[in-house]
C-alpha cells in the first residue's frame, strides 16, 4: 500500500513541477473538468483513465519510466493531483527526458507527491479547505510531504513544499480504483 500511494503521488509531482500564479475563472474549470470527465471512464484504473486521455500523455510516460503502472493500478483507492501535458510543458526544457531516463528515483518522489491515499472528491476536498480557514487545508501525500490546499478567487489552488502553485482545473474523474483531479503545473516536494 505504501509503494502504491509512493507511485501515485510520483505521478501527481511530476505533472505539478511548474508553478502557476492565477486561478481559473469558476467557468472555465467547470469547463476543463466536463471535457476531462468526459474522455474517462470510471470503469477503468487510474492509469486506464489516464491512457485513455491524449491530455495526460506525458504523466502516462513517467508513470511508465518510474515503474508506478502497476501501483496506480492496484486497489487503492487513491487521489491523483495529475498534470497534464502543458504543465510539463512548463518545467525547464529537458527535465521530463532527464528525470525519465536518468533520475527515475527522483522522478518516484515527484509522482508520488501527488497522490494521496483514498478517494478525496471535490466536495470533500472544499469542506476541509473551508473548515481549516485561511491557513489552508494541509493535505499528506504518499511520499510523506505536504500540500496545503486554499480556495482563491473560487478555485482550488495546491501549494508545494518550496512555494509554488498549481491551479486544480478539473475535478472528480472518476476511476476504478480512485479519483482524479486535473492540475495545471507540476508540484515539487523539495
Amino acid at each position: 500500500m505504501k509503494i502504491i500511494n509512493v507511485m501515485l503521488a510520483s505521478v501527481a509531482a511530476v505533472a505539478l513541477v511548474a508553478c502557476a500564479s492565477e486561478t481559473p475563472a469558476e467557468d472555465a474549470t467547470t469547463a476543463d473538468t466536463t471535457a476531462v470527465a468526459d474522455d474517462a471512464t470510471a470503469a477503468g484504473t487510474l492509469v486506464e483513465v489516464a491512457q485513455g486521455n491524449p491530455d495526460f500523455s506525458t504523466l502516462v510516460t513517467a508513470v511508465t519510466a518510474a515503474e508506478l503502472g502497476e501501483t496506480l493500478s492496484g486497489a487503492g483507492p487513491f487521489t491523483v493531483f495529475a498534470p497534464t501535458n502543458a504543465a510539463f510543458e512548463k518545467l525547464p526544457a529537458g527535465t521530463v527526458e532527464e528525470l525519465t531516463t536518468n533520475d527515475k528515483d527522483t522522478l518516484k518522489s515527484i509522482l508520488t507527491y501527488h497522490v494521496v491515499e483514498g478517494s478525496v472528491d471535490a466536495a470533500t476536498l472544499t469542506t476541509a479547505i473551508t473548515e481549516a480557514g485561511e491557513a489552508g487545508y494541509v493535505v499528506k501525500t504518499v511520499n510523506g510531504g505536504d500540500l496545503t490546499a486554499t480556495i482563491v478567487d473560487g478555485g482550488v489552488v495546491l501549494t508545494d513544499a518550496a512555494g509554488n502553485t498549481s491551479k486544480v482545473t478539473a475535478t472528480d474523474v472518476a476511476a476504478s480504483n480512485g479519483m482524479i483531479h486535473v492540475i495545471d503545473t507540476v508540484l515539487m516536494p523539495m
